[in-house]
């Protein structure tokens, strides 16, 4: 007789901790499933980002009030109350036939109003005689309490989550309610949240005062108190900012330990190399050139790094036309006159091509040719490039991220030249750095957004750094003004002026295609206009759909006087260099952010001639962004800039700390001068975490590894770019 089959085993429920690695649809949380399409949205892919995914703000809703009560309510006051649906009505309005859905409630003791629009589950969830607690602001209308829009739940136990507490508000997506999100946080916080491994010594945990992770994540979502909110996000802000510190206390004892290539030039060499960009300044300008007292400071200090046995890693900040390529050509002939290569790694083809050209005139006097490499150059180009920078024959190479491409072979890589470092990863730079070979290469960074001086004190610590504050001689401070839109006519009677004098005139626009937003004027609709407009004035349009060749051909006819405005988007921001334009235009001014206006203003005024620029805006004044607009209208300085936006800005991206390629920080504010202070205990604690090789120390725990390489710390330790690469 056959013996029954065995019972198939079921397998065991993962553990808290082996669930916080399983991506949602996976993880048995309510609706898992059916949500984990839709979290994809906010970037949650797992438990753990669940977890980490903390609220935007929080309402206060301890205490449940009646309706009676709420008639003496400041309007405003969000609050909670127990109601019962007394009546329900549905009705279509006139506008695009958006659905409005009304209902009347009552608690015995009065009676209020609720309206949702567009909302059509309501009508489903909501049916008389149902109580509910509802949580929304305080409004009248007459003698009635009302609430636009306020949240609900059925008043069975869930209500808990929802009011009668400090209620967490979250950032949601379409398809997604910040009530059913709760409802799911909560789940992955009993279920992982509340296990959550320690990862933090407990000495350290000690000398900060923080409280436990577990501790602080739920607290984080759920506080009894604002005060255990507040410490839990202490406790959060602290790790990220240990992460930071940690990655760069890393990276600063690894390169110390590597060796690189000592160049090593004597006074002649030196002084050759300054004359000949003299020479070739001057040649440009129709002039002689003196290079600034800054530019001589940063190339002296370049000089010293390059001879020195440890690899350089310098940061180069200049404001705009400050002249950073000049001192960049000067680290490359360095390099290239010893024998070895050095490489300029751009963000895009465009300024790729204007850096070998500047480039090439400034060490034609040397003999020293420049190789590009991007992925623009035909298949014989890219062959031809490909060989001599593998030979060693090119001695110095200029491109895009075709620079990183694993076909590309260096025969003596000795420096790697980062412009706009802002724009690229860590990863990315090390994998230029790997092609030096068994050494490590020098490295300059280069950025022409000034950080803030109270940022770089906490953020710059693992790099040396130079500064160039002073403009290149002869040029005029560019002109700055804010013009209304019914003021533009006399601006464009000054646009022909200009013109009629041989000058050029850059007209910026917030995007390239019209869009729902009445606002953002299309660049390829105001390109025609113009053309009309300023007729027989030559008229064309850029923008970053164009191919390379075609945004380069268009700037090549400005810059040769076969145009006389050129349209464009934030394309023309970095790198554009056209000495005779004087104008720049740039419409819906408050759109951009003031590290672009600063940008894109510098497009001119690189002669000299008299520069100008408008700042055209309906902005009500009194605002931030009314007070950014004067910011840069009263300065050209992009230090002082930089320390205005810092203030401006709040707890926005402040110019400079997402500009300055560190990833962008989720809870700890670096505006915030106590986070500031926080960081700074932070890398007092990442120096003695690590050890010389900048490993973590045995005593630091596999806990804090494993959350630095694969938990919700991993990207600010890893150092990913804020703004993405």
């Amino acid at each position: 007789m056959a013996r029954p089959a065995a019972p198939r085993r079921q397998p065991a429920p993962p553990s808290p901790v082996e669930l916080l690695e399983r991506e949602i649809a996976l993880s048995g949380l309510p609706g898992a499933v059916a949500l984990s399409r839709t979290l994809r949205r906010l970037d949650i892919r797992t438990v753990r980002d669940l977890l980490f995914h903390l609220p935007r703000r929080y309402e206060d809703l301890r205490e449940m009030r009646t309706l009676a009560e709420l008639a003496t309510v400041e309007e405003g006051t969000p609050v909670s109350a127990r109601v019962q649906v007394r009546s329900l009505r549905v009705e279509q309005t006139i506008r695009r036939r958006v659905q409005r859905t009304t209902a009347v409630f009552g608690d015995g003791t009065g009676e209020a109003e609720a309206t949702w629009f567009g909302r059509r589950f309501i009508e489903r969830r909501l049916h008389e005689g149902d109580w509910v607690v509802i949580s929304g602001r305080v409004k009248r209308r007459g003698w009635m309490t009302v609430f636009d829009n306020p949240e609900f739940s059925p008043d069975d136990g869930t209500a808990v989550l929802h009011a009668g507490r400090i209620v967490p508000v979250y950032r949601v997506t379409a398809g997604l309610t910040v009530t059913r999100l709760r409802v799911v946080i909560r789940a992955s916080l009993d279920r992982a949240g509340r296990h959550y491994p320690e990862y933090l010594p407990g000495d350290l945990l000690a000398a900060e005062h923080l409280m436990p992770i577990a501790a602080a994540i739920e607290a984080a979502h759920y506080p009894a108190t604002f005060a255990e909110r507040d410490g839990a996000l202490h406790r959060l802000a602290f790790d990220e900012l240990l992460a930071l510190q940690v990655g760069m206390v890393a990276r600063r004892r690894q390169r110390e330990r590597s060796t690189g290539a000592p160049i090593r030039a004597g006074d002649a060499a030196d002084r050759e190399i300054r004359g000949a960009f003299r020479e070739a300044l001057g040649r440009r300008l129709g002039r002689p050139v003196e290079l600034t007292a800054d530019q001589q400071s940063a190339m002296s200090a370049i000089r010293a790094d390059l001879a020195a046995g440890e690899p350089m890693l310098r940061l180069l900040q200049g404001d705009v036309g400050s002249g950073k390529t000049a001192v960049a050509a000067y680290a490359l002939a360095l390099v290239a006159r010893s024998g070895h290569q050095g490489a300029l790694l751009a963000p895009t083809d465009l300024l790729a091509r204007q850096h070998a050209a500047t480039l090439g005139d400034l060490l034609a006097g040397l003999g020293l040719e420049v190789t590009l490499l991007t992925g623009s150059l035909d298949g014989e180009g890219t062959k031809v490039a490909l060989g001599r920078i593998a030979s060693g024959e090119a001695g110095v190479v200029v491109g895009t991220h075709a620079l990183i491409q694993e076909r590309v072979t260096f025969a003596r890589l000795a420096l790697a030249v980062i412009d706009e470092q802002h724009r690229f990863g860590v990863e990315q730079r090390a994998q230029l750095e790997t092609k030096a070979g068994g050494g490590a290469p020098h490295v300059l960074l280069m950025t022409a957004t000034p950080i803030p001086r109270t940022l770089g004190q906490v953020l710059y610590a693992d790099l040396d750094v130079s500064d160039l504050r002073t403009p290149p001689e002869g040029r005029l401070a560019v002109r700055t003004a804010i013009r209304r839109p019914s003021e533009v006519a006399r601006l464009w009677a000054f646009v022909r002026t200009e013109a009629a004098a041989g000058h050029r005139t850059f007209v910026v626009v917030p995007a390239i295609e019209e869009t729902e937003d009445e606002a953002a004027v299309a660049a390829t609709a105001e390109a025609e206009r113009l053309r009309k407009l300023l007729a027989p004035l030559r008229v064309d349009l850029v923008h970053g759909r164009l191919r390379a060749a075609e945004r380069d051909a268009a700037l090549v006819r400005l810059r040769d006087g076969e145009l006389d405005v050129l349209v464009g988007t934030t394309v023309l921001e970095v790198g554009v260099d056209v000495p005779s334009a004087t104008v720049m235009v740039i419409e819906g001014a408050e759109r951009f952010g003031l590290s672009q206006l600063h940008q894109l203003r510098g497009r001119v005024g690189r002669s000299d001639l008299q520069s100008y620029c408008a700042l055209v805006s309906d902005i009500e004044e009194g605002t931030v962004g009314w007070a950014r607009l004067r910011a840069v209208e009263q300065t050209n300085d992009g230090f002082a800039l930089a320390e205005a936006d810092f203030e401006l800005r709040g707890e926005g991206d402040v110019l400079g700390l997402a500009q300055s390629g560190l990833p962008r920080l989720r809870i700890a504010s670096l505006q915030r001068e106590d986070h500031r202070l926080l960081a700074r205990d932070a890398r007092r604690h990442a120096e003695a975490l690590l050890d010389a090789q900048g490993r973590l120390r045995p005593g630091a725990g596999a806990g804090l590894a494993h959350e630095l390489e694969r938990g919700w710390l991993a990207r600010v330790a890893a150092g990913e770019p804020a703004s993405g690469a």
